[in-house]
């Protein structure tokens, strides 16, 4: 749709009758969501040196990032992101895991206090209860609470009638995955399935999406011999790993794919992936570099409109993450981020998949289209 044929309603002061106007508006709306790009970026505050909140939302929303992650509800963030329009993941820490776990009325308590006071002025759209819990490691003691938990949240929210509304899901990483090669075999561990099953049954009771957190970087940093670089930084210029019909030319896909399957071979049912975290950092270990980081963070935001060879079609994905955040470790956490704590770009691409537009009607149903360019 041509934004000067919309513009001319304004221009010419022509009247327009109301069911031609709004099938202009509703093809041009649909130009734009295929045009959206599906990109979301994770809003980390482990830093001495942050911007206020206020300023990262006026940030994120200069910058077109309309999709945001939060790992904890922090009430501050949240008053700033009222009447934003930005999409929220908000999450629930690991640490809240066993309190929401231990009853229904915890769960309610919680989602009266971060939920129900800020939605709908704050745009929520999923829960992230716990991330990166796993049965076996560090995180093993976490793991009994995390399905009571997303239930008692859930129950919750549905008992407000927004269960359609905002998706309650947990985030897991790949190392969950057993088996990723080829990516039609992709499976869990066998060691995690007691654990991960009965969530997959109860998102697909709910229709709520797996959160996956997705790092070409770390498996090409721990096995470079194997992987090469431009098969993880999207810039292979031919298929590299063939998986019968389906053709890989990147990592990020061949990854995302093998969770596709896993999740296929339990045979619970569909359940989609949101990618919930995907990176590279700039500085700070093996293959860290501020070209690498460009190149991956700029390809991504290209690529993931196009989906997959198991599932086309755009995927959700949430880039980690804005900003450098000095009192991370080991090292290479300090340096994920997309702007510099002064709130300088980092990188030189920017997120510009849409436009900015906004009817306003009068007795004439003049239209105008304000147009923001591309930062």
């Amino acid at each position: 749709m041509s934004l000067d044929i919309m513009a001319s309603f304004s221009e010419t002061g022509k009247r327009a009758s109301l069911p031609s106007l709004l099938l202009l508006l509703a093809l041009f709306t649909a130009t734009l969501r295929i045009a959206d790009a599906q990109i979301g970026v994770c809003y980390g505050m482990m830093g001495n040196n942050l911007p206020s909140k206020r300023e990262v939302v006026d940030l994120y929303r200069a910058n077109n990032i309309r999709r945001m992650r939060l790992y904890d509800p922090n009430q501050e963030a949240l008053e700033a992101l009222r009447n934003s329009g930005i999409e929220l993941m908000l999450g629930v820490p690991n640490s809240d895991l066993q309190s929401l776990a231990a009853s229904r009325a915890n769960a309610e308590q919680w989602a009266q206090r971060y939920v129900f006071n800020y939605y709908p002025s704050v745009n929520i759209k999923y829960i992230a209860v716990g991330n990166e819990v796993s049965p076996v490691g560090g995180s093993s003691w976490a793991a009994q609470y995390v399905l009571p938990a997303i239930q008692n949240v859930y129950q919750a929210i549905r008992g407000r009638g927004l269960h359609d509304q905002i998706k309650v899901s947990t985030a897991i990483d790949m190392t969950l995955i057993g088996t990723s090669y080829p990516p039609s075999k992709g499976s869990f561990r066998n060691d995690v399935r007691s654990y991960l099953d009965p969530i997959i049954g109860y998102l697909v009771y709910a229709n709520a999406p797996l959160f996956v957190n997705v790092y070409p970087y770390f498996s090409y940093s721990g096995n470079p011999g194997d992987i090469s670089l431009p098969y993880a930084l999207f810039t292979s210029p031919n298929v590299v790993v063939w998986d019968g019909s389906r053709g890989y030319q990147n990592l990020f896909d061949a990854m995302l794919d093998s969770v596709h399957a896993a999740l296929d071979s339990t045979r619970i049912g569909y359940v989609k992936v949101v990618v919930s975290e995907s990176g590279w950092p700039s500085d700070g270990a093996f293959g860290a570099t501020y070209d690498n980081a460009k190149t991956y963070l700029d390809n991504l935001i290209r690529h993931v409109n196009k989906g997959t060879p198991m599932r086309p079609g755009p995927t959700e994905t949430y880039i980690f993450a804005m900003f450098d955040e000095n009192q991370k470790n080991p090292e290479l956490e300090k340096h994920f981020g997309l702007f510099y704590p002064n709130k300088q770009k980092k990188y030189p691409f920017g997120f510009g998949g849409h436009r900015n537009w906004q009817i306003a009607a009068d007795n004439e149903f003049n239209v105008t289209i304000p147009l923001k360019s591309d930062i």
